[in-house]
């Protein structure tokens, strides 16, 4: 009998925001350890994706560090878990913006923000406050399966005051448009792993990666700024660690502004944005390794070369088509 994954999502949305923190702890970091000890959930490509940020580790440290990955990521897990059961004092105690005057001028201004966003982190941490102190948050989410569980993880991100657009449906890039357009609005895109076949093949660590367009086409097409954006974990202590009744707080650190060429092409110009922000996201995840959640097939490398050969051709096709 086979487990419902969307029940089970439901039962920890309800129950974990009732388990005391110390023991929810311990209880995610042993899932996290178990996991990373039998090789399951991703954690093989986590080394993969790990051994290109930092070449030349020894086995042990790769392993040490890709543990240390794995009690991030259920971290995350626990923390989405519980949010929705913390206070709003907890939430701004558990963020930090690490250079807040390189996007605060834009938002003054009414003008909405653009994020790219790495799988860094915790997001919806991050969108929680940032919908409540900075500007509304506009996003879009990837449809997951069963769709139970998607439809657990929509009505946590709305319940946070979030608006959701589902990638895939009809008009999600006109709807952030207009929401950029339209202003005062804060809108972050997870573009680290393109889910389409229209992604921009860049530089990453060395070699080459598919990551969405989403950002830099945006940016391009409606003139809102765009900034690269990480999201990374830090140690809490003192007071900010007893206000926000967590051990880990979040820092989001913001890229110079995203800039490109008006003078070249527009697809050019989305390869040259994208470009600058996977450069600032790769020397982020170079300083904090263990908080990059990607444990899936990103590098170009490890793709099947024949799926990605169609991929490719399909996205060519379809642009020559719109030409």
């Amino acid at each position: 009998m086979g487990i419902d994954a969307g029940r089970l999502y439901a039962t920890a949305w309800r129950v974990a925001p009732k388990v005391p923190e110390p023991l929810l702890r311990g209880v995610f970091t042993a899932v996290a350890d178990v996991s990373w000890a039998l090789r399951k959930g991703g954690v093989d490509q986590l080394e993969r994706n790990l051994e290109r940020v930092t070449p030349g580790l020894s086995r042990r440290d790769l392993r040490r560090i890709s543990r240390a990955g794995m009690r991030s990521y259920m971290r995350y897990f626990r923390e989405a878990f519980t949010l929705s059961g913390a206070t709003q004092d907890q939430i701004q105690a558990r963020m930090r913006l690490a250079n807040r005057e390189v996007v605060q001028p834009y938002l003054d201004e009414g003008r909405s923000v653009l994020l790219a966003l790495g799988h860094l982190g915790n997001w919806d941490l991050a969108g929680a406050w940032g919908t409540r102190s900075l500007a509304p948050v506009l996003t879009v989410a990837e449809r997951l399966e069963p769709p139970s569980v998607y439809e657990e993880f929509l009505s946590f991100r709305e319940s946070l005051g979030m608006t959701i657009l589902t990638f895939g449906d009809d008009g999600v890039f006109r709807s952030l448009a207009r929401g950029a357009q339209d202003g005062g609005r804060l809108v972050p895109l997870l573009a680290d792993r393109d889910l389409s076949s229209q992604g921009v093949e860049v530089d990453m660590f060395g070699e080459r990666v598919r990551v969405a367009p989403g950002p830099a086409a945006l940016s391009v097409m409606t003139g809102a700024p765009l900034f690269g954006t990480s999201l990374t974990y830090e140690r809490l202590d003192g007071e900010r660690r007893r206000a926000a009744g967590t051990p880990w707080g979040i820092v989001a650190t913001f890229s110079p502004l995203v800039e490109t060429d008006p003078a070249l092409s527009r697809r050019d110009r989305i390869a040259q944005g994208t470009q600058q922000w996977v450069d600032f996201l790769a020397s982020e995840i170079r300083r904090r390794p263990e908080d990059w959640h990607m444990l899936q097939k990103l590098f170009v490398a490890d793709l099947d070369a024949d799926r990605y050969a169609r991929t490719v051709a399909k996205a060519s096709a379809a642009e020559g088509g719109t030409r």
